[in-house]
């Protein structure tokens, strides 16, 4: 990719996550999620990782999505989408998907099972799903339910890519050895996109190449 180029995908996800971003969906159930239009990309990860944050910082938005200390605390698919009179003629329609996170919550087992049991039922038959952005903390890494998580993605032959959270808190070179330990590890999964990128919603670092992402896979998908 030259300079120019990936200028060009900057500016462009700028332009895609600028304007009026809002609410639209919670789902709780299959049968409450919203008709299919738009593409989608949506956003997993382990309980308190940061995907509410994530979404704040790509939208530009302080409490478009709603966070909380609180692991478990989302319990339903959250939809937002960007008012139509806001995008132009270039910029394709985008849905963004805030998943329950998986692993730890502070909720009764029945909830955790019936919210796992959603995830699973949307990623298998959702057609306008164009990927799962999946967070890793960059403090810890993969863990075993991380990996749970890729096989079931692989199973749905939903295309995934991994996003490391929170890089400001950790040193450069130990994210680039947690980044090439992951990435080893990636080679055993078919639906997981090779690239793997890092972000910080405090600082904005890595924002814009998870924007710019974004657009290559809507480029992709016209």
């Amino acid at each position: 990719m030259t300079i120019a180029t990936d200028a060009e995908l900057i500016e462009a996800g700028r332009k895609l996550f600028a304007g009026d971003w809002q609410f639209i969906y919670a789902s709780p159930s299959i049968e409450t999620l919203p008709p299919m239009g738009a593409l989608e990309v949506a956003f997993a990860g382990r309980s308190n990782v940061g995907k509410s944050s994530l979404i704040n910082a790509l939208t530009g938005r302080n409490a478009l999505a709603r966070t909380s200390h609180t692991p478990g605390r989302t319990q339903e698919l959250i939809f937002f989408e960007r008012s139509s009179d806001k995008r132009g003629p270039q910029l394709p329609g985008l849905r963004l998907v805030d998943m329950p996170g998986y692993g730890y919550a502070a909720a009764p087992k029945a909830k955790v099972a019936a919210w796992t049991a959603l995830i699973h039922r949307f990623l298998q038959g959702r057609s306008t799903l164009a990927r799962v952005y999946v967070l890793i903390d960059a403090r810890h890494g993969l863990k075993d339910v991380d990996h749970d998580v890729f096989k079931t993605l692989d199973k749905a032959a939903v295309s995934y890519q991994l996003v490391f959270t929170k890089m400001d808190q950790v040193k450069r070179a130990e994210l680039d050895a947690r980044i090439a330990e992951t990435a080893a590890a990636l080679g055993k999964h078919p639906a997981a996109f090779p690239e793997i990128l890092a972000t910080s919603s405090k600082s904005g670092d890595g924002v814009a190449d998870l924007r710019a992402a974004m657009v290559r896979l809507l480029r992709e998908r016209q």
